[in-house]
Parts: structure tokens; sequence; C-alpha cells
């Protein structure tokens, strides 16, 4: 058994474009954004939705997306859960995957990244389901 819950939405966005977006959204939302210099490429907007990470995040040389986040206590099994119900494998980062849906849209597998919520809002799955 493992569990699971979405934790994440992110505005991916190229390097030249990363400042105005931060701004925008920031604006957008009337929240203001967190940067910090260990994680330079992501700016975290204080809490627009209560439980959900909004964040922009500076990519490469991909067109502009937004993606979400699963986090999990087991990314290999929530990564064979979700392939089960039709999704793929893209690309392994350090920890966690990159992911495609049916449609064709990116999506991540992380490690729990808000323990508290976690534990309070997780749904358990039963190997194979």
């Amino acid at each position: 058994m493992h569990r699971s819950r979405l934790t994440a939405a992110l505005f991916d966005v190229q390097a030249d474009s990363f400042t105005a977006e931060v701004g925008f959204w920031s604006g957008a939302v009337g929240r203001g954004a967190v940067l910090e210099e260990s994680e330079p490429d992501y700016a975290e907007l204080e809490g627009p939705v209560a439980g959900l990470a909004l964040m922009v995040q500076r990519i490469g040389g991909n067109q502009p997306r937004i993606h979400v986040d699963i986090e999990t206590d087991d990314v290999e099994a929530e990564v064979q859960r979700l392939e089960a119900l039709g999704a793929t494998r893209v690309e392994k980062i350090q920890t966690w995957w990159v992911m495609r849906d049916p449609a064709g849209l990116l999506f991540c597998v992380v490690r729990v990244q808000q323990p508290d919520l976690f534990e309070a809002e997780a749904i358990s799955w039963e190997l194979g389901g």
C-alpha cells in the first residue's frame, strides 16, 4: 500500500520570462512570491489555494505550459499505478518522475513535499489499484 495526493500546480516558463511571470501571477492572485537562493528556478506564491502549492518554474527551451505534481510516499508504486491508468514515463530527474498523461500533458510524481497536509489528505492505494 502507498499514498498520494495532488500537491502543486506550476507555471513552467522560459528563463527570459521568469521574472515577468512571477510578477504577473503574484499580482493576479494577490499573493507575494517566495524565492529561495537554494532553489533559484522556483518561485512559490504564498497560499493562494489551501493545501495546493502554486509556483512559477524556470525551464529550459521548452514551450510554456502548466503542470501538476502528485506527491507520494512511494514514487515507484505511484508511477506504476498511474501507468496502469494510461500514463507513460518521460524522464527520471533526481528523485522524481516526469510523466505524460493519455492526452499528452506532462505532470510529475514527487516525494512528499508537504508532510502535514500529506498525512491529513493523502489517499491510500492498494497494490495494483
